[in-house]
């Protein structure tokens, strides 16, 4: 019985059905995706602690770029069925609500 929650588009049959060793078009645009994932999380340190504006700067436009790249990959993924994510209930999504959004009293600034 399929996930009632999961939110996927149907798979393209383009990929074999038994797997072997050799990497298809799933595998190279998720090692892509993963390589992005990667790349964002390295660059925001270096972005947040470059010394010199240019370096500051030319360093932001690769981070963005990468975000987009990653974001491009997560879209086609998702389009070919490659990447599924599950809806949350409503009532834990409401629980979790409640519980944030009475920190924002404790900002310095409303």
């Amino acid at each position: 019985m399929p996930n009632q929650n999961q939110i996927a588009n149907p798979q393209s049959g383009q990929l074999p059905q038994a797997k072997g060793p050799q990497m298809n078009d799933r595998d190279f645009i998720n090692d892509g995706l993963a390589t992005c994932k990667y790349l964002t999380d390295s660059l925001n340190v270096a972005v947040r602690e470059a010394s010199h504006q240019q370096l500051y700067a030319d360093l932001l436009q690769m981070l963005n770029e990468t975000h987009q790249s990653a974001r491009d990959m997560y879209n086609l993924m998702f389009q070919k069925g490659w990447y599924k994510l599950e809806a949350e209930e409503q009532q834990k999504l409401q629980q979790a609500y409640q519980q944030f959004s009475g920190y924002s009293t404790q900002f310095p600034y409303h």
